[in-house]
Parts: structure tokens; C-alpha cells; sequence
């Protein structure tokens, strides 16, 4: 990821896009309205962008027939449309050959998701059981006892590379009808639009929730209509109290050595003091209750607050 102003991300495009290896590269962008989205560089060594119980070397990562086959955004959008047609002319029912699956983190799913779609009750991949056998399986996994065979078994994430773990892993267990959404969710807002898609999206930076419309502005409803979201965004809940939430934003939880990523009502920001539950309200390190869009900073901002 990379934050400029526009003309040099374009320049720095270009010049990447003058290798043949990476002529065809796919560059998405997206606008920072308030300055840099990356305002300082870091640079940190991660073994796996994915984390996997036994991690993930064994996969055969690179073999592409090992993949999941990749959906331009217009055919993802035709294949969502088919299945919804197919289920309202059958009264609701759900279709049992067709499961659209969420394989990105709880926080990311909390503020928006493609309709329909189903994501276990797990926050990572070393502790995901997806497609396990029966004896194995929790009750959370959408992949229990269907057929490998005949399934289509569409995934999805942010730019598509826990997919490329995640169908490298259904591969091996056995499941033939894989299919990945190509580009990721931002990648088919950008071209479709927000249709079938339910809220905003996570992004890894300070602007943490974005509009569908920042991708596609021009055929979004006036945003100002709806929640900063989609038309249907009751599925957003609080963290701790389960009612609905008025913002889809996350923040920090302020026991500085706890940091949960979730989202949080007025009340309940109030009551726990920016907590994210009663046992992290008397920690020793703890953060003051910020408001607005606020971002914590490093501790010691914070460490002689009263």
C-alpha cells in the first residue's frame, strides 16, 4: 500500500507497469480526504501475511490450478444476481449448491459484507476448521457436509490474498468448485458499484470504514439519504450491548494492552469508558475515551493522562 498525491501514484504506476512482469498488473486507488492515508513509512517483517496453525509452506501456493478460478467483478455480480433470482422464485429458499463465503476478519466483516454471505465464528486461519470432516467440524463452519463435488463455493476478501491461501487449503481437502472474487471487494465496488454489497468497507489505514461511493460515485445513492453505509446496515451491532450502531466505524478498545478493533454505541462508549468490557475498564494502562474520529497514538501520548 501506497499513499501519494494522485499524479505521482499514477507516475509510480506507470513506471512499475513499464516491466513486462507486471505489465497487467491490477492497481486499485482509492482518494485520502484528509491528506496522506500512509503518512509515515513503516516498514515490518512478517513471515506470512496469513497466519496458519503449522503455517503455510507445505501449500502449494504457487500452482495455479490449486487456486480458486478468479471472477472478474461483472461475472461475480451476474453469478450473485442468478442466485438471488433463483431463490426468490423458489420462495426464499436457500440454495444448497451455491455458498458465498467471507473469508476476511470479524472486524472487517462488521461493517459491511456482500449480501448473503457467510463467515464462521473465527477470527483467523489457525483456528478455522472450514472443510474439515464431520468429526472435526464446528458448528459455525458454512463448509459442513457439502457436496465437494457439486458446490459452488465462492470466497471473497479485501485483494484477494487470503482467498489464494484459503482455496489452496479447500483444494487439497478435496472441494472441486472454487471461485474468488478477482481484485477483491474493492476491486469490484470500483466496477460495479455497491449492487449486492451491505455497508462499508474495512480498509487498513486511519480512514478505517469507506463509503461503496468512494470507489463508484457516480451511480451511488446521495449518501446523505442512509447511515454511512448501505440502505440496509441493521446488521451492524455493538460490540457489547448488540443494538444497532449509528456509525460504521470502528475503535480501539483504551486498556492499551487489550486494542480490540471493534464497534461500539454512544451509551455504551460512555459506560465502559472506551472499553470493551467491564475487566478492561481497570486496567493499568489505560487510554483516555476519544470521540469523533479519533485515532489513538503511541502510549506515551497518553501515559501521564488523569
Amino acid at each position: 500500500m501506497h499513499s501519494g498525491p494522485n499524479k505521482d501514484a499514477l507516475a509510480y504506476v506507470k513506471w512499475v507497469r513499464e516491466d513486462c512482469r507486471f505489465s497487467d498488473v491490477l492497481v486499485q486507488i482509492s482518494p485520502a480526504s484528509n491528506g496522506h492515508a500512509f503518512p509515515r513509512l513503516k516498514l515490518r517483517y512478517k513471515p506470512s501475511l496469513v497466519q496458519l496453525e503449522g503455517g503455510i509452506s507445505h501449500l502449494p501456493l504457487l500452482d495455479p490450478s490449486m487456486r480458486a478460478a478468479p471472477l472478474a467483478p461483472s461475472e461475480w455480480r451476474k453469478r450473485l444476481e442468478a442466485v438471488n433470482n433463483t431463490n426468490n422464485s423458489s420462495h426464499g429458499n436457500f440454495n444448497p449448491s451455491f455458498i458465498l463465503l467471507d473469508v476476511r476478519n470479524r472486524y472487517e466483516w462488521d461493517v459491511g459484507h456482500f449480501q448473503g454471505a457467510q463467515r464462521p465464528d473465527v477470527d483467523c486461519f489457525r483456528a478455522t476448521s472450514f472443510g474439515q470432516s464431520e468429526s472435526e467440524v464446528i458448528a459455525s463452519d458454512p463448509l459442513a457436509a457439502v457436496d465437494k463435488e457439486r458446490t459452488d463455493i465462492l470466497m471473497y476478501c479485501t485483494g484477494g490474498i487470503r482467498c489464494d491461501v484459503y482455496s489452496a487449503i479447500l483444494r487439497k481437502q478435496g472441494f472441486k468448485r472454487l471461485y474468488t472474487l478477482k481484485g477483491g471487494v474493492s476491486h469490484y465496488l470500483e466496477s460495479e458499484g455497491s449492487v449486492r454489497w451491505v455497508g462499508n468497507l474495512f480498509v487498513f489505514d486511519a480512514r478505517l470504514s469507506l463509503l461503496p461511493s468512494t470507489y463508484k460515485p457516480a451511480v451511488e445513492i446521495e449518501a446523505s439519504t442512509m447511515l454511512e453505509g448501505s440502505l440496509d446496515d441493521s446488521f451492524a451491532k455493538c460490540y457489547i450491548c448488540g443494538s444497532q450502531v449509528s456509525e460504521l466505524r470502528h475503535r480501539n478498545c483504551a486498556n492499551l494492552d487489550c486494542n480490540l478493533l471493534f464497534l461500539c454505541c454512544a451509551g455504551c462508549v460512555k459506560h465502559l469508558r472506551g472499553c470493551c468490557c467491564i475487566q478492561c475498564t481497570s486496567a493499568s494502562r489505560l487510554r483516555p475515551v476519544l470521540t469523533g474520529h479519533q485515532r489513538y497514538q503511541k502510549w506515551h501520548n497518553y501515559r501521564d493522562f488523569e
